[in-house]
């Protein structure tokens, strides 16, 4: 019996694409998402008619349902839903779920955003909303400035251990047209910045930005008739947090632990044979977090790997090649997905790295789910 999420590529990735990101005020959350949805099709050849499922997440700036965008597209799938919070990775298990199901066979999973030029503030409690607002945790910065702060007391990290994925993932960006920031940064740079919520710098937390972003996805025996180049998703895995701070050293998220046990036996690989990884990264702390729990750098060991070259930009392995949320733009996550499939595919351009067979993807809904998806060029 396989393990649970050993999908193996019954279902693909058969083309991604995305709008501009920056502020692009005078239209819609829903209408950049229709506008991410046609450009995707249009590059990829691919006929409206042949999308027979629709999966949206709700978007600040617009509705972002399935009801509201369907409408906008013309689309009448034969399945249809909407994730509160899609960050790709929870929208993209729900495509092969549905995929599996036999319910459709081509997905388009959409999002649309107006939330940099709408000036959303993101001002919104995390967590239990009565603590939350007690605490003053309004923002995603508070809770991880928490969290980190509580690894630099268990392991002795630096400031500067922090700065390296900052720092790593703006050399990424300098060579991304897309990416908001590409103005090269030196860890000295980094380290001369104010704090925005100490101990944390506006370099480690995301790019608010407008735009759009779409992948649609394909299962096996309808993948080959829409491209020559499928990315096969070889495994998924989630966990949530739910009991909030009833769990033991809630700050850590220990709990994406149980996710990392998970998705190397369901994809069939080690670690090791994971040649780009992509971490969702609202905050660089989640990115430390996240790089020690799937078991990339040993517990307290981020700063070094970065300096020896086990991890980052010019490292073994490459980590959020696109300049991640950090540096190239909020949404979600969607755009780590949208590069790692470009990398896999050999569409990267002058930014393509060397000998990328497997792509790992790993997300967090905050302090509640997380989840990861393994891809792999499809053979």
């Amino acid at each position: 019996m396989n393990p649970p999420g050993a999908v193996r590529g019954r279902s693909a990735i058969v083309a991604v694409g995305n709008t501009e990101q920056g502020e692009l005020p005078g239209i819609s959350a829903d209408e950049l998402a229709v506008e991410g949805l046609r450009r995707t099709l249009a590059q990829a050849g691919i006929a409206k008619g042949a999308v027979n499922g629709l999966i949206t997440c709700k978007s600040y700036g617009g509705f972002g349902i399935d009801t509201a965008i369907g409408r906008l597209a013309g689309m009448n799938p034969s399945y249809s839903a909407t994730l509160d919070y899609g960050t790709c990775n929870f929208s993209l298990h729900l495509a092969t779920a549905v995929i599996e199901a036999g319910l459709c066979d081509v997905v388009a999973i959409v999002y649309g955003t107006t939330q940099r030029s709408q000036r959303n503030t993101f001002s919104t409690p995390l967590g239990h909303p009565d603590e939350s607002s007690v605490y003053g945790f309004l923002n995603v910065a508070g809770p991880a400035a928490m969290a980190f702060r509580r690894h630099m007391s268990l392991h002795g990290t630096t400031e500067a251990d922090l700065g390296e994925v900052a720092v790593s993932q703006r050399r990424y960006a300098v060579d991304n047209p897309l990416a908001i920031f590409r103005e090269p940064m030196s860890l000295e740079q980094y380290l001369a910045e104010p704090y925005l919520v100490e101990p944390l710098r506006r370099s480690d937390l995301c790019m608010i930005s407008d735009g759009a972003a779409c992948l649609i996805v394909a299962s096996r025996e309808r993948a080959r008739d829409l491209t020559d180049k499928p990315v096969d998703v070889l495994g998924i895995a989630q966990q949530t947090g739910l009991r909030d701070r009833q769990n033991a050293d809630q700050w850590m998220r220990p709990w994406i632990e149980q996710v990392a046990e998970r998705i190397y036996p369901a994809a069939g690989i080690s670690q090791a044979d994971v040649d780009a990884l992509y971490i969702q990264d609202p905050t660089s702390m989640w990115v430390l977090q996240m790089l020690e729990y799937y078991g990339f750098v040993a517990t307290g060991g981020v700063g070094e790997a970065f300096r020896r070259g086990a991890v980052g930009h010019g490292g073994r392995l490459p980590l959020n090649s696109n300049g991640g949320q950090l540096s190239e733009a909020y949404m979600w996550g969607f755009l780590h997905l949208c590069e790692a499939v470009r990398q896999l595919r050999g569409d990267a351009g002058e930014r393509q790295l060397p000998g990328i067979e497997v792509a790992q993807y790993c997300s967090t809904y905050g302090f509640m789910k997380a989840a990861s998806t393994v891809l792999a060029r499809s053979r």
